[in-house]
């Protein structure tokens, strides 16, 4: 994190490419973008940019009072979903005698391209702009030597014929700017990379374009399904009543489990007066969604074990394999994330299958709450995550 003196520094350095500068607290596309920028780290600093909010050009305090709002919007930037992947970036505030200033330090992605709203900002010295194809190219074939998730990684075996591009384009459609697509004639394979779903060096497509769009991904990656089972009581020791193993693309598997969830929820009504009555459900649907989710996002790919989707007559488990990944612990979990696959949260995002990153737990345990259900119960090891989630009480 800077230091005062440090910030003072900075603040005073008309020259360098890795400061911004700006008296406005309310232009958040522009901050958005300066983010997104500073992240892509075009120029291969490999050291943080900055952008101070509350200072003027010539590097003077503009006498700014910097509020917890203001704070608590930039720190937003973060998990609304606009810049992708999500960057690596602090938000502090600093008391100085002139004013305050608030300072937005932003870490180079390991995962270049990052886009914001579906396109490719950079620095060109003092100045953003939106990459050209050669930048675009530079970004994607960095990554190679960068990528430490198991997503980005080259999935060997496989080629682009292993893709169903058709299924990409549509993807394309909703991850990148629809002016960019309009301007864009660049070969299929920078497309791909420039989206982390292809390799370069290896000249093949990575783990999360086979899973996004393979047409077979469980030849390569064997437990990327999902295991579906109804129970007819509290106990898996009876025959299942119906049971699938939910495969195929990662949207086609998404869609699919959203419909048996669907199947899963009950609705009845139950009267609170004379002439009222109420309709309630036994589980809130977008609750357990939002878990399911959750197990799709964060999984541990790598494994040859399934995400487990079991109903029981009292209630549903979800267990995804994988524990808690990278700073998340059992003592700050559910308030602490680290994404073990970004590249597949980017475009589950896209997708819409989620909405912001970082709350899915919390707004489940709310939506809950506010059903008349017990809190979800979790079990954490270093294998699996396991979530129970109870029916309302019928009383």
């Amino acid at each position: 994190m800077i230091t005062e003196s440090q910030l003072l520094n900075l603040m005073a350095n008309m020259e360098s490419d890795v400061i911004e500068r700006t008296e406005s607290v309310s232009n958040f596309e522009k901050f958005a973008q300066v983010i997104c920028a500073f992240a892509n780290d075009l120029p291969n600093h490999r050291q943080p940019g900055y952008l101070f909010i509350g200072v003027k050009d010539n590097g003077q305090l503009s006498g700014l009072t910097v509020t917890d709002e203001l704070l608590k919007n930039l720190g937003g930037i973060r998990s609304d979903g606009n810049v992708l992947p999500q960057p690596f970036m602090t938000v502090t505030k600093h008391a100085l005698a002139g004013g305050d200033v608030a300072v937005v330090e932003v870490s180079p992605s390991d995962l270049p391209p990052v886009r914001y709203k579906g396109r490719i900002y950079i620095r060109v010295g003092p100045r953003k702009a939106i990459a050209n194809e050669q930048e675009e190219r530079v970004l994607s074939e960095r990554r190679v030597s960068l990528a430490r998730s198991f997503d980005a990684l080259p999935c060997m075996e496989s080629t682009i014929k292993d893709l169903a591009l058709g299924q990409f384009d549509a993807y394309r459609r909703e991850a990148v700017d629809p002016v960019v697509i309009a301007e864009n004639h660049r070969p299929i394979e920078l497309q791909l990379a420039s989206l982390r779903l292809y390799d370069f060096e290896r000249n093949c497509p990575t783990h999360a374009g086979v899973l996004l769009f393979g047409k077979k991904p469980r030849f390569f990656l064997p437990g990327a399904y999902v295991q579906f089972l109804r129970f007819p009581s509290k106990s898996p020791t009876e025959v299942p009543l119906d049971q699938a193993e939910i495969s195929g693309d990662l949207y086609s598997v998404l869609r699919e489990i959203e419909g048996r969830l669907k199947l899963l929820i009950q609705t009845t009504m139950r009267p609170i007066s004379t002439l009222r009555e109420e309709l309630i459900q036994n589980y809130p649907e977008w609750a357990v969604r939002e878990l399911l989710m959750n197990a799709v996002m964060h999984r541990n790919y790598n494994s040859n074990s399934p995400i487990r989707f079991y109903s029981f007559s009292d209630h549903i488990e979800i267990q995804s394999p994988g524990g808690l990944y990278g700073e998340a612990t059992s003592d700050n979990f559910p308030l602490c994330n680290s994404y073990r696959n970004p590249v597949i949260a980017e475009a589950m995002k896209s997708f819409g299958f989620v909405n912001r990153f970082g709350y899915g737990i919390q707004r489940a345990q709310t939506l809950l709450a506010q059903n008349g259900n017990p809190p979800a119960d979790f079990e954490l090891d270093q294998h699996s995550v396991l979530v129970k989630i109870y029916q309302r009480n019928s009383s």
